[in-house]
């Protein structure tokens, strides 16, 4: 076996060291970067969305960090995979950067992305909005072993701190080479074919100068079976740090160009009941390890933004390329302490999924559009050109669908931020006040093209699926090379999105706090005002207002008009929607911690938060394309309300946080949901949530044993819904009511072994709470041996007992076909990793 076939693919992200106000106490904070994984990183304190860095016993907020030696046991390498073993937070992922889904502590997951906890880097959003379509943030963001921590917070002062962060913030801190040294870690799969090289290498320049430079490469077809290089690319990120008497600047740049295959929903058989129902593969797959991506479909006919014939390469599935540049500066003028972040980062990418719409036995669907006597024939792959003889056998399970090719062209989410504030302490009686003010800009770019093309599948393994084309008993062609239809067919629409809009989002968020403490009592407080103005053009073949188009196109050049081709959706160019409108709305968090002994301290906090509604209000009833104005301006945001209480312990090797919450929220845009048949719909609401229950985050050292646990119970609710009452007091999609994460963990000398588990009771498939979506529990266990110094050796196990772990079930009940489209976690997946610090 190969050298570099030797372990490490998820073992590999690592957390990072210090942010602006954690900088002035950068000298307690150097660790010796000896770097394997049985390190135990210095105590820091907590800098994350609050005015300033401080121990949190003595701050009224839930906030936890995974530090750099925690990542390489978590045994997965995407960010979303990755943060959700912070207490508090939940992912909806299957592995993949971009495709992901984030909330907190019962806030609703109505739709993908990260729309109420917004992810940073270094301080600063990725993107202004988390929950932009096809778009997310976690496209343009990595985990490599240039990380020195993670840290988030959950509700508290991130509504303040932060804009569009209503339930919390995650920070990805990078290293910025205080000490000397660096480390090559280099990973492969055990089994499946992926490869990974990461590296990172700091040191002291003299003089009060300091350099960090880090970043990762990956090849290979990725965990599961899509028949092709899956998975390509990586990043590179460098800072150059000067520190000077009362502060320091850091300048830094990131290059990241990466694409991963999009491991979307899969078909499996459902049986037994709604409440207790039970699955199988289909005949000749496996949902854990195959997907939809084939080898033998690899491009996309349409049409651009121009409304050109074009052709798209499906296999770049999600890529993301970011190239970012920024300045971090901190100084003190008299008695005040100043701090400025600032970045630009330039955003673009590709999105492309395929998602079922219909699935019918292959035979039914034949005659529902060939009609009697059409000829189904292969479109691709080793069969190219050939009738199917067999309908009930195709593929081995008889199985037809007409999928959605969704694809999107990111043109442009370039970023600006800029975030500067000032602090000082002021002596008052006999304790002190912390003021803080600060000024938050940002610019954001939305700048998309969307593309939905319906075809004809089957159901295959191993990334051997293909197209198929009908031909009617009378020789007319139904398909043109596996299209059904270019966004229309027989003058009713199948899927008709097909649009594109420019938009500009520029915040403007004055915001300030106070914190008095005399003994041991700190009372604090903050407010924030969020001023938006949004301006744009939108095109789009379902605008409305006379606007649809559809149009006889050449689309593939033959020279010939398809059936297929006589309808093609195409952009209104010559008559644009227009978007234009301000906002504002007022944020404030306001706790109270009381430090009872050196040991225990006991907090309380509420807060109102906002997030601005941006993209999603776009093509929906909210949104008036003529006048560009709003029909209802408060949809412009929502508000989080919530409130929490809690006990922080720590003595002893023991640290024991235990805080009980309450949220409340109100949102409306529409979500991909199913019907009973489990066929793709989208459901437009209008609803308030509310979730109350508890959070557990304890972490036990005993000699060479150790235990890290949060838990989260939550039990959330509808309170109303507008547009179907008949829902209301139901759980919202996709919430259970407990997750949680366990790493129990032996080190001793040389080796260092242990466990991560990760586990949900079930929750609902969909909001009418009828199909019960199971729960699960992950156990994913790890070994890392040092034979010399500075070589560590690595072997992780995702999934260890490869158990059927769902992320989503498409259908709102049990199918009268038996057949579920579902989104599932990856199988057993074992990655070996060989690790040098130097």
């Amino acid at each position: 076996m190969r050298p570099w076939n030797l372990l490490l693919s998820t073992a590999l992200f690592v957390g990072t060291a210090s942010t602006a106000f954690a900088e002035r106490d950068a000298a307690a904070d150097k660790a010796d970067k000896a770097k394997t994984s049985a390190q135990v990183a210095p105590a820091k304190t907590f800098s994350t969305g609050v005015a300033k860095g401080r121990d949190l016993l003595d701050t009224a907020i839930s906030a936890s960090t995974l530090d750099e030696t925690d990542l390489p046991k978590l045994g997965v390498p995407s960010v979303a995979g990755i943060v959700a073993n912070l207490p508090g937070i939940r992912a909806e992922t299957s592995g993949v950067d971009g495709f992901s889904a984030l909330t907190v502590r019962g806030l609703p997951l109505s739709a993908d992305g990260t729309r109420y906890v917004q992810i940073q880097e270094d301080g600063l959003p990725v993107l202004e909005f988390g929950d932009i379509h096809l778009a997310g943030v976690d496209t343009f963001v990595r985990a490599d072993i240039g990380l020195s921590q993670i840290q988030s917070i959950r509700g508290g002062s991130a509504s303040t701190f932060a804009s569009n962060s209503p339930g919390g913030v995650i920070n990805l801190i990078s290293k910025t080479g205080e000490t000397e040294g660096g480390t090559l870690l280099v990973s492969s799969g055990l089994g499946y074919d992926l490869h990974r090289a990461d590296f990172e290498y700091g040191a002291p320049l003299g003089e009060g100068w300091r350099f960090h430079i880090g970043g990762f490469f990956h090849e290979g077809e990725g965990p599961r079976e899509v028949g092709y290089t899956g998975t390509r690319g990586g990043q590179i990120k460098v800072n150059l740090t000067h520190t000077f008497a009362g502060g320091y600047f850091r300048f830094y740049g990131k290059y990241l160009d990466d694409r991963q295959a999009l491991y979307s929903l899969f078909p499996l058989q459902i049986s037994g009941t709604n409440d207790s129902p039970k699955f199988s593969n289909l005949p000749g797959t496996d949902i854990k390890r195959d997907t939809l991506n084939s080898k033998y479909v690899s491009s996309l006919t349409g049409v651009d933004d121009q409304n050109n014939p074009t052709r798209v390469d499906l296999h770049d599935g999600i890529r993301g390329v970011s190239k970012a540049v920024g300045l971090e500066a901190q100084f003190e003028i008299g008695d005040w302490t100043v701090t400025d972040k600032f970045r630009f980062a330039s955003n673009s990418g590709a999105y492309n999924e395929n998602i079922s719409l219909l699935t019918l036995p292959a035979a039914a669907l034949v005659a529902t559009f060939g009609g009697p006597g059409a000829v189904l024939s292969y479109v691709g792959g080793p069969n190219n050109g050939k009738p199917v003889t067999d309908l009930a056998g195709l593929n081995g399970n008889g199985l037809l669908s007409v999928p959605i090719y969704v694809h999107a062209d990111l043109n442009n989410l370039d970023n600006v931020t800029n975030d500067l504030r000032a602090s000082r302490t002021f002596a008052m009686g006999e304790g002190k006040l912390t003021t803080t003010a600060g000024v938050y800009y940002s610019s954001q770019n939305v700048d998309m093209y969307w593309s939905l093309t319906n075809g004809l599948e089957g159901y295959a393994a191993h990334g051997k699926g293909t197209r198929f084309d009908l031909t009617a008993a009378d020789g007319t062609h139904i398909t043109d090379t596996g299209i059904l239809a270019y966004g229309f067919i027989s003058g009713a629409p199948l899927f008709t999105y097909h649009r594109r809009y420019d938009v500009n989002y520029r915040v403007l968020a004055p915001y300030a706090s106070a914190n008095y403490q005399i003994g041991k009592l700190s009372i604090g407080g903050s407010l924030r005002l969020d001023t938006g103005k949004v301006s744009g053009s939108l095109y789009g073949a379902d605008l409305g207002g006379g606007r649809n188009g559809a149009s006889a196109i050449d689309v593939n050049g033959d020279g010939v008009i398809s059936l297929p081709e006589t309808q093609v959706s195409v952009l209104p160019l010559s008559r644009p929607g227009n978007v234009g409108y301000n906002y504002h709305y007022v944020s404030y968090s306001a706790g109270v911690n009381y430090r009872v002994a050196e040991p225990l301290s006991v907090f309380a906090r509420y807060s109102r938060g906002g997030r601005a509604g941006a993209e999603r209000l776009l093509f929906t009833p909210q949104q008036d394309p003529d006048t560009g104005k709003l029909t209802d301006s408060s949809a412009a945001y929502g508000i989080v309300k919530q409130a929490e209480a809690g006990v922080k312990l720590r003595k002893d090797g023991v640290s024991l946080f235990l805080t009980g919450f309450w949220a409340s929220t109100g949102e409306s845009g529409f979500q991909i949901g199913a019907d009973a048949d489990g066929n793709a719909k989208v459901i437009s609401y209008s609803r308030s949530y509310s979730a109350k229950g508890l959070e557990l985050e304890g972490e036990v050292q005993r000699g060479p044993f150790s235990l890290a646990l949060g838990a989260t119970y939550a039990k959330s609710k509808i309170d109303r819904d507008t547009t179907n009452p008949a829902i209301e007091g139901n759980r919202p999609r996709h919430q259970p009511s407990l997750f949680f994460s366990a790493r129990p963990q032996f080190q001793q000398g040389m080796v260092t072994f242990g466990a991560t588990v990760n586990g949900t009771t079930s929750s609902y498939a969909q909001d009418t709470n009828v199909l019960k979506q199971p729960g699960y529990v992950i156990v994913s266990p790890y070994l890392f041996v040092r034979p010399v110094d500075r070589l560590e050796l690595g072997l992780t196990a995702f999934n260890a007992f490869d158990k059927l772990a769902f992320v989503n079930l498409s259908a709102a009940a049990i199918p009268a076909l038996g057949v579920v489209n579902a989104q599932t976690l990856n199988g057993r997946t074992v990655t070996g990793s060989v690790r040098l610090s130097f």
